[in-house]
């Protein structure tokens, strides 16, 4: 299950969103109380661990 945490530190990069997605990362973030960037981590690193292991 997917847990919003508090922020670390953080290297700085730009990423460009759709709008409709950014409005609902916005929501979700003043919801949980957390920046938008935080989440945005949260979400890649979930979505990261939940990858298929490539076989080789």
């Amino acid at each position: 299950m997917f847990v919003v945490k508090q922020s670390q530190d953080m290297v700085n990069k730009t990423f460009r969103f759709p709008q409709e997605l950014l409005d609902q990362l916005e929501q979700v973030a003043r919801e949980k109380n957390v920046s938008v960037n935080n989440l945005v981590k949260q979400c890649c690193e979930y979505a990261l661990g939940d990858l298929p292991k490539d076989k080789k």
